[in-house]
């Protein structure tokens, strides 16, 4: 197939997990023997424009015109199979949409977030969850800030939603939920069933020699330091097990973000927690290779959360949330363990159960590779991914909707949730 790839990159200087997903999934179609498209914005570069371009990006937000034609023009001149949209914020818009629907090019797009029926993506409000906007008019996130903690940094976000709902939602002919637990949420905030495909994101397959080989030398946290993902919960944590006499591993933090100045404050000086900045790829599979366990204490409903898949496939346990997709990532006590989310006293009792019994561990370990190598590898993320192209295909030629939202099996949490086949709407 010819695939046209749409992203707007975020920031370099902040880890981006989408951002790796779409590289990974660009390189695998690629190998795959698919030819490969790309018509990106860059985040980054919304700094070298001039004082009024930089006043203009919030206008462009919900619509940006001048990305309508220039895409057109694209589509025009490469005449593609299907266009895979991921992220349109800031710098693209749904304008892209308009110009699939005109060049008669059917479009599928990956939801990373939920950006859908949430204007800031995280269904999250001061620390805690929030769905007042779900399935009603978005003027509660601007009346509280919900994004960057502003009111006029929302308006953008929260007009972009009220006026391109029907677009996405009928320009779309099928969308990749990356996790059952994202799929279940977004329908019930009134997005059409029939159009939602479960398609996990996949990981590339590391060397053997980044692969876990003993009992691992640290606890780790990879990924952005913000609130949403259990920071500030993971360093009451560990001080509550410092008090106890430690875990006898030290804590390894890499990453940065908008609490980075006060995890380096409280790293600073202590010998049971290293601290590391952000780091780069081939420093992140060390880093995991070397893991005791990884640890995702997100607060908010993650999507996916791709540090426990990059972990299966390193042989390594989590210890994550047990909301949200880590309910079917990690399996309880079989690949790692899953903490009542935002509980302390939770997480810490977690974290001293992975690292004292080293069997135990190791047998997780194993565990989660052998679930990496069957939900999460490259062969499996190729198939599902043109198994979504294909529905799209039929679904714009009039032949039906084509086959059924792509199928992926998830593990039950728990709390009791049964294992199944989710094959489509619930």
């Amino acid at each position: 197939m010819h695939v046209l790839v749409v992203h707007n990159r975020y920031r370099s200087a902040q880890p981006s997990g989408e951002n790796k997903a779409v590289d990974q999934e660009v390189e695998l179609l690629r190998e795959g023997g698919h030819e490969v498209g790309l018509f990106q914005r860059h985040s980054d570069d919304i700094a070298a424009r001039s004082p009024l371009g930089k006043a203009a990006v919030p206008l462009l937000v919900p619509w940006n015109p001048a990305v309508r034609r220039e895409f057109a023009a694209r589509l025009r001149a490469e005449r593609p199979d299907v266009v895979h949209v991921h992220n349109v914020f800031p710098l693209l818009s749904p304008a892209v949409l308009a110009a699939c629907a005109d060049a008669g090019v059917p479009a599928v797009a990956t939801l990373h977030n939920y950006t859908q029926i949430c204007p800031p993506g995280t269904l999250q409000r001061e620390g805690r969850p929030c769905t007042e906007c779900v399935g009603s008019s978005p003027l509660p996130a601007v009346r509280h800030g919900c994004y960057r903690d502003s009111r006029v940094a929302t308006v953008p976000l929260a007009v972009s939603l009220s006026v391109n709902r029907r677009r996405w939602w009928t320009g779309v002919e099928r969308f990749f939920c990356i996790s059952a637990a994202q799929r279940e949420v977004l329908v019930r905030g009134g997005m059409p069933a029939e159009r939602l495909a479960v398609k996990h994101n996949f990981v590339p397959d590391p060397d053997p020699a980044d692969r876990r080989a003993g009992p691992g030398e640290h606890l780790l946290f990879l990924g952005r330091l913000a609130e949403a993902k259990g920071v500030r919960l993971l360093m009451a944590a560990w001080d509550e097990l410092a008090a106890s006499g430690g875990v006898g591993v030290p804590l390894l933090i890499a990453g940065t973000g908008p609490l980075e100045g006060e995890v380096a404050a409280w790293a600073a000086g202590r010998d049971d927690v290293r601290y590391a900045g952000l780091y780069g790829p081939e420093e992140c599979r060390r880093a995991l290779a070397r893991a005791v366990a990884v640890v995702a204490p997100s607060t908010w409903l993650e999507a996916f959360g791709l540090v426990a898949a990059e972990a299966m496939a390193a042989g390594v346990p989590a210890v994550a949330a047990g909301h949200g997709a880590f309910t079917e990532l990690v399996e309880d006590g079989v690949s790692g363990l899953l903490h009542e989310p935002g509980e302390t006293a939770s997480l810490a009792r977690c974290l001293r159960r992975i690292t004292a019994d080293r069997e135990g561990n190791e047998e997780m370990g194993r565990a989660a590779r052998r679930r990496y190598e069957r939900d999460f590898g490259p062969a499996v993320g190729l198939e599902r991914l043109v198994e979504g192209y294909r529905a799209a295909l039929a679904g714009r030629s009039g032949g039906g909707e084509g086959p059924s939202p792509v199928g992926t099996e998830i593990t039950g949490s728990r709390r009791g949730r049964p294992r199944e086949r989710n094959g489509g709407s619930r």
